[in-house]
């Protein structure tokens, strides 16, 4: 898919809003989020525009699986791997999405409570 001008995270790839890069490969891209819930934050996005998890799953898998496999470089890049992280998709407006975009937040450095909030 093609990159959407409206999307805040396609204008991150495209370098028009700047972004705390954590890694930065081909297809991938990983950012601080902007309001962090945990000591790390992360967000790991494709860099194609993709509506939410279950789209990305749907057309490209193995992009998908990227996404997941830089979210786990993440972990480890930030030393959170060991002591463990929460990743999470959030999908639809239901589900807490707030950026039409599919992203996988990387979060630890704490205890992570269950259930979350």
């Amino acid at each position: 898919m093609s990159a959407d001008p409206s999307c805040l995270f396609c204008r991150i790839v495209a370098g028009e809003i700047p972004a705390a890069v954590v890694l930065d490969a081909e297809r991938v891209l990983a950012f601080r989020d902007i309001d962090p819930q945990a000591p790390v934050h992360v967000l790991v996005i494709p860099k194609e525009h993709h509506a939410n998890a279950g789209a990305l799953a749907d057309v490209d898998p193995e992009l998908a699986a990227e996404v997941l496999q830089t979210a786990a470089q993440v972990a480890r890049d930030l030393a959170i791997d060991a002591s463990g992280y929460r990743l999470v998709f959030n999908t639809g407006p239901h589900g807490g999405q707030a950026v039409d975009h599919v992203h996988a937040h990387v979060l630890g450095g704490r205890p992570m409570a269950w259930p979350p909030g």
